[in-house]
């Protein structure tokens, strides 16, 4: 098993590492893909190095993805590379998961029409714009897409990833 944890800057430290670090815990290989800067800062001035520009994968190369909050999804939805990367991942039934801010990426990949979701209270509006329900819930899972609302929600988050993904490679 194999998850991009996407990263731009002013990304949510805790949501960029604690999954990253989790899911590797369980052993799935985790990989911080980025926009092709090779270094991002957190809000609070924590600096990632990718190791992968987006530019030089596929959602053939992954199992799925963890879009963290902060103010990154917002820089992010910005690029095609990464909004086609989470569609094709979504239209493969594969792991979309997204948390606080995370939501906006989904929103800006077309993949929320239908679908039932939670998030950052604050892009409910851009949520249910992109034709999905918004539920205040730590996490929601519709069929591939787990989302939660914030940094409190990260267990509940990664157990239901952790969850999805062992059921996956049992298929």
């Amino acid at each position: 098993m194999k998850i991009a944890v996407l990263l731009e800057d002013h990304y949510q430290v805790l949501e960029v590492w604690y999954p990253y670090l989790r899911l590797r815990e369980e052993g799935i290989k985790t990989v911080l893909v980025g926009t092709g800067k090779k270094y991002y800062k957190s809000k609070d001035g924590y600096l990632a190095e990718e190791e992968l520009a987006i530019d030089n994968v596929t959602a053939n190369d992954f199992d799925g993805v963890v879009i963290p909050g902060g103010y990154a999804p917002d820089i992010l939805r910005r690029y095609k590379k990464v909004t086609d990367f989470v569609k094709e991942l979504h239209k493969k039934n594969k792991l979309v998961a997204a948390i606080c801010h995370g939501g906006w990426v989904l929103a800006s990949s077309g993949v929320l029409k239908g679908k039932t979701v939670t998030g950052f209270y604050a892009i409910k509006d851009d949520i249910i714009n992109a034709g999905a329900k918004f539920v205040d819930k730590e996490v929601f899972i519709d069929v591939n897409i787990i989302t939660s609302r914030n940094p409190y929600d990260l267990p509940a988050f990664c157990k239901e990833i952790i969850a999805f993904l062992k059921k996956e490679r049992k298929k």
